[in-house]
């Protein structure tokens, strides 16, 4: 079983070389450096979507796999110092269910307890957080779906289908192709047989009058995606001929076929109705993501205009436990850069992702809200204390930005507690 969902490959000064000619080139031709969307805003387009894992499963809450999932290392123990697979600590004051775990008390005293993504309530918590923070809609990830896995998944849409209908929330299908080696023949069977059920949902999202649905994973340069350019052709040129609109989570030098991209992918990328590159574990800094504006985004934006595609770049909260944050400063930064690109929609990475430090839900605001002897940093790890709720806050204020609600500004607005 995964304990990590993706590996993360960095952006090489050979590759950002290469994407700042291509920037300096597109500046010479003329080509506007300021954007719109291709299409009119619908559930994704000039909306703030956020990527939901719903991933995590605890001993003893009845979810098919029966395992400590995404929460331990050897997922039929309990999480403990020894076994664990978590790098951020969720504030799970608000749930109703919670279950014991392996690890010292907090440093408050109270028990060291994880919710799981099997119960509704949690899923329930998870998109009231979304409704009151203006995220709109929800990406649901889905994995190889054919293993062990596989129930719990499903049962897991079930329950975002539920919440989504109570929050008022969209919704949709993003798939994952990671290490799923018989992908190109059961990504399609899953979709017919199963999640297009979903559709009939009205929380399930729309662009342009057809369902959205996300593939993630196409043309990564590693092993755990190792497709052809024509194998991913013929997915796409499938789930197109569904009716469905396309979203695809794409490397993060799609456009220049470098660095992160398999080569021969240049049509596969431009298929899609939607473009969203990558951008976790390529930038970790505010410095990085100006340069990343200099030499992806404008270049994005305007190959992606040209092109009649809507584009939606990931926004990022940074790691965590690699203290990238800076109570929120990097990531009101990437708000601030695609609002000054023209950028009008972005898809948020991630929302609930406490084992891979990138969450924007709510987080242990300091140690007395952690284990004891962890070593988890909380939210105010630089000596800022912050909210539980910051992320979601920060988010919620820069998709204001970007829709054009409060002024385009690099001064961060959203205060670190209220």
């Amino acid at each position: 079983m995964s304990i990590s969902r993706r590996t993360f490959l960095g952006v090489t000064a050979a590759a950002a070389a290469t994407a700042a000619t291509v920037s300096g080139a597109y500046a010479a031709l003329g080509e506007p450096t300021v954007g719109a969307a291709a299409s009119a805003p619908g559930d994704v387009v000039g909306k703030v979507t956020a990527g939901y894992q719903g991933w995590f499963a605890c001993r003893g809450d009845g979810a098919p796999i029966d395992a400590w999932w995404h929460w331990a290392r050897q997922a039929d123990q309990p999480p403990s110092l020894s076994n664990t697979a978590i790098k951020s600590w969720p504030d799970h004051r608000e749930y109703a269910k919670t279950y014991g775990t392996g690890f010292p008390p907090l440093g408050d005293g109270r028990l060291a307890h994880l919710f799981s993504s099997y119960d509704q309530q949690s899923v329930d918590v998870h998109f009231r957080w979304m409704a009151e923070n203006g995220i709109h809609t929800a990406a649901l990830q889905r994995f190889n779906p054919f293993g062990s896995e596989g129930p719990t998944r499903d049962a897991v849409a079930d329950r975002v289908r539920s919440a989504a209908e109570r929050s008022g929330r969209k919704y949709y299908i993003m798939y994952d192709v990671s290490d799923w080696l018989s992908m190109r023949t059961q990504i399609t069977q899953d979709w017919a047989a199963k999640m297009s059920a979903h559709t009939g949902s009205s929380a399930y999202a729309r662009q342009n009058g057809r369902p959205v649905v996300g593939i993630w994973g196409f043309g990564f340069n590693d092993a755990q995606r190792p497709f052809t350019p024509q194998e991913c052709q013929e997915v796409v040129d499938w789930f197109k001929g569904q009716g469905v609109y396309l979203m695809g989570g794409v490397p993060t030098w799609w456009r220049t076929l470098g660095d992160d991209s398999r080569p021969g992918f240049a049509d596969v990328y431009r298929s899609f109705d939607m473009i969203s590159p990558w951008l976790v574990g390529r930038i970790g800094s505010v410095g990085d993501a100006d340069n990343f504006y200099n030499v992806a985004t404008v270049p994005d934006l305007a190959e992606c205009g040209r092109l009649g595609i809507d584009y939606q770049p990931c926004t990022l909260p940074g790691d965590l436990q690699e203290r990238q944050r800076v109570h929120g400063d990097f990531m009101w930064r990437q708000f601030y850069n695609h609002a000054r690109a023209g950028v009008t929609s972005t898809y948020i990475s991630m929302f609930d992702e406490y084992n891979e430090g990138n969450q924007i839900a709510k987080t242990a605001e300091n140690a007395g809200q952690v284990p004891s002897g962890s070593g988890i940093w909380a939210l105010d790890e630089d000596g800022t204390a912050c909210s539980s709720d910051y992320y979601l806050r920060l988010t919620n204020d820069g998709g204001r930005m970007l829709r054009g609600e409060i002024p385009v500004t690099s001064a961060r607005p959203t205060p670190p507690r209220l």
